[in-house]
């Protein structure tokens, strides 16, 4: 088994539950957190200052102001079969994918047991 974990935009996260559901993926658990990425300020500047109505000077300002700041994210966690990871990121990658900077990251981990609370079962039959 592997647990799939994945932070994307927060505004993402309604599409990638409806495509996972469609997918054969109607359980997870998701989270709302705060996080950065390696955004490059000078790309942004360059591209708000270059497609802008306002001055310059105030762009840069705001842009800097904002290049370290936490944005808001959701994540996302599932356990999977082994045989099912590929399906998964799949389906994350095709919900997310905007062409972007920020649209996210998957991790997958191995899970050595899963254990189901209300019945005790082990193993794969509990996910």
């Amino acid at each position: 088994m592997k647990e799939v974990f994945a932070v994307i935009r927060q505004n993402m996260i309604n599409q990638t539950k409806d495509a996972l559901r469609d997918s054969g993926f109607p359980s997870m658990t998701c989270s709302k957190v705060m996080g950065r990425g390696k955004k490059q300020i000078a790309i942004q500047i360059i591209n708000a200052l270059s497609s802008a109505a306002e001055s310059p000077e105030s762009i840069a300002l705001s842009q800097i102001a904002d290049a370290y700041r936490l944005l808001p994210k959701r994540f996302i966690n599932i356990i999977v079969k082994d045989e099912e990871v590929e399906k998964i990121v799949k389906v994350i990658i095709d919900a997310n994918s905007t062409g972007q900077a920020g649209d996210g990251k998957i991790f997958i981990m191995p899970v050595n047991e899963v254990y189901r609370i209300r019945t005790g079962e082990s193993g794969e039959s509990a996910v």
